[in-house]
């Protein structure tokens, strides 16, 4: 049988030409390095964006060669996703949270031709620039160029000159469209290709799962150089929506006023941010975020009680969401079905604290430790496997592939249950699960347990060695600032919530919890700095 319809690629720029065509007057505000606000739109930065892919010319960049940028969320990064993916270019967003050797190795690996940094984050790429021999030219993202990395040249000489691109090229939807690395929690990080299909289809599937319109003004506070910020730069612009980018500042003095000032609608980001924006509210009880609907949360466990406190406070809803790199990478969502708006809050809240529902076009499955496929009945619980048309099928150039790549399906390292209403509930990473005395004890669980105190502000959970039952839960506990809680009183808190042999040993009160380079926990390094607490 001939095809019925065209073969038409999936290109990017298709979904950005009909942007800019339709919305043109659409607002982008941009917190530039410098803490300045410069205002733009989808039309004027269409003339920006043209010029940058003729400059990348230029550069000696083409389809196929890789473009790093060393950047915050604003303008200028906004502008490299689009000319590349316009273009072929791939964009190689660089985790600027990265150790400089894991800099070194993935800069190497991708083989990163150009790279694009702001102007604050020189300091953090220059002391590795000279062992950097595949990179030909620095670019730095301002007026001015910097003499700490060697011939850099300003990012507005680049393209001031530079002639406006015309129709953009059909590409290969196949074609590669952005490298992201792992953190690199466990060796060297590891890479994912994003394609022009994945993330167009990725784009599609979750407007359609979880809209957004050209009445939202988004906020993606998840970094542009963490997993293509979740996709949002993509999902805003094909929508027309107004886009404001934070910049560097992170905190809630700084994004509180941003969503005031600008109407901020919907935004996305990890709990942390949010847990240090309800502190921030909660000093300052007159203070109310009415503009925003939603926020997107994820990249870890979103306590149950923050998310209550938002609804019943605020009127916002936090929609968990899960995903990872190599799911290109939202792959499910905490949505109600209609059915359960009716429902108690509580009883929502079950819902509403799980990873959510998958998001359509992806399939997934719990597995024993023999592989074998377990029933989805809400209890039996195994390692949660995923595939579909925007799930990774291997690592870039990585021998490593084998161990997460089985018969078509990803292995996600995520132990969870799935209920038979199809919602997926993390249980732990497969490498933080807590076996005591051949008990299976949830870290995540007990974490969110300890963060519903209202005198917690951070809390991790971890397994350390333990003489008699082999390993026992640790927690690890930051009180709010000015407040003073004790570890009995942690105890008090979980008792009655989960079985007596579930509580944890030792409640140890640090200043801080150390994080990885995307905002998540870092258990490795707690393990590793308490590895003899419980064998005393």
């Amino acid at each position: 049988m001939p095809h019925m319809q065209d073969d038409f690629q999936l290109n990017l720029s298709t979904l950005y030409d009909r942007a800019v065509w339709l919305y043109p007057d659409q607002e982008i505000v941009s917190v530039e390095p410098d803490r300045s606000i410069v205002r733009t739109t989808y039309g004027e930065t269409d003339t920006r964006v043209r010029r940058l892919a003729s400059a990348m010319k230029t550069l000696g960049l083409g389809k196929g060669d890789v473009l790093g940028t060393f950047a915050w969320n604003n303008r200028r990064h906004h502008e490299l996703y689009w000319a590349t993916a316009n273009t072929g270019v791939i964009c190689h967003t660089l985790n600027i949270r990265l150790f400089a050797d894991q800099l070194d190795y993935i800069i190497k690996h991708a083989e990163d031709k150009v790279i694009f940094v702001d102007p604050d984050l020189v300091p953090l790429l220059a002391p590795i620039a000279k062992g950097l021999d595949n990179v030909e030219q620095y670019v730095v993202m301002g007026e001015n160029a910097d003499p700490a990395l060697p011939g850099s040249i300003a990012y507005e000489d680049l393209i001031a000159d530079a002639p406006e691109h015309g129709k953009w090229e059909r590409l290969d939807e196949r074609s590669p469209l952005m490298f992201c690395y792992s953190s690199g929690t466990t060796g060297d990080p590891k890479g994912v290709v994003y394609t022009q299909r994945s993330t167009y289809l990725h784009t599609i599937s979750n407007l359609a799962n979880y809209p957004i319109s050209a009445s939202d003004n988004v906020m993606p506070v998840v970094p542009m150089f963490h997993a293509s910020a979740w996709g949002y730069p993509y999902m805003a612009v094909t929508q027309g929506a107004k886009l404001t980018y934070p910049g560097p500042d992170l905190t809630p003095q700084g994004l509180v006023p941003l969503i005031q000032n600008e109407k901020v609608t919907f935004s996305a980001g990890v709990p942390t941010v949010w847990t240090g924006i309800k502190l921030y509210l909660e000093a300052n009880p007159e203070i109310k975020l009415s503009s925003i609907r939603a926020f997107l949360c994820g990249g870890s466990a979103v306590p149950r009680a923050l998310i209550e406190w938002y609804y019943t406070v605020q009127g916002i809803r936090v929609v968990q969401g899960w995903g990872m790199t190599e799911t290109n990478p939202i792959a499910s969502v905490a949505t109600l079905k209609p059915e359960m708006e009716d429902w108690d809050l509580q009883r929502q809240l079950d819902v509403m604290e799980t990873a959510g529902m998958t998001i359509p076009g992806l399939e997934v499955k719990i597995v024993d430790e023999a592989g074998e496929e377990l029933v989805h009945d809400g209890v039996a619980f195994g390692e949660l496997l995923i595939r579909g048309p925007w799930i990774a099928a291997e690592y870039y150039n990585d021998p490593r592939s084998s161990e997460s790549f089985v018969d078509g399906w990803l292995r996600t390292g995520d132990v969870c249950s799935i209920s038979p209403l199809g919602y997926i509930k993390i249980t732990d990473r497969a490498k933080d699960v807590i076996k005591s005395g051949g008990e299976w004890i949830s870290s995540l669980d007990l974490e969110n347990l300890i963060m519903g105190h209202p005198g917690v502000a951070e809390a991790t959970v971890v397994g350390l060695k333990h003489v008699e039952w082999e390993e026992r839960p640790a927690a690890f506990v930051v009180a709010r600032e000015g407040v003073e809680i004790t570890e009995q009183e942690i105890l008090d808190h979980l008792e009655g919530k989960v079985a007596k042999w579930w509580l944890p040993d030792r409640v140890v009160f640090i200043d801080e919890i150390p994080k990885t380079g995307t905002g998540k926990f870092d258990k490795k390094v707690v393990r590793n700095e308490y590895s003899e607490l419980l064998m005393d």
